[in-house]
């Protein structure tokens, strides 16, 4: 058995993985998983440089407006990002008072469900 530590999307692993040889298994049988991966501990971030509050978007579509930039401080409810899906602009809002950490986006940006826009602070 080897450890491997493998990082997939900036989020780290650790697994087991079995070395077979030729003889031990053939290519018709389906390989199980040596082990479940286990996230590694994430380093902390420095101040200011990723937040803790995570603002994704509602649904897919363009980024037709950014409202905050980084350092930025905000209030609950206050316009972050405008997407526009279905010719219908739709503003993503904060969803607590905070400080704009990150912008993941920028205007004109095509989005998909999920995607993080801002993080905050």
């Amino acid at each position: 058995m080897k450890n491997l530590r493998i990082t997939v999307n900036g989020t780290a692993y650790d697994v087991q993985v079995e070395e077979l040889g030729a003889s031990s298994a053939s290519s018709a049988q389906a390989a199980a998983p040596a082990a479940v991966p286990a996230p590694a501990a994430k380093p902390a971030a420095p101040a200011g440089a990723a937040g803790s509050i995570v603002v994704k978007a509602p649904m897919p579509g363009t980024v037709v407006n950014v409202v905050v930039s980084a350092g930025q401080a905000v209030k609950s409810g206050d316009d972050l990002v405008f997407i526009e899906a279905m010719k219908m602009e739709t503003p993503v809002k904060a969803p607590q008072d905070g400080t704009v950490a990150t912008v993941d986006v920028a205007k004109g940006e095509s989005v998909d469900s999920g995607k993080v826009l801002v993080t905050l602070n």
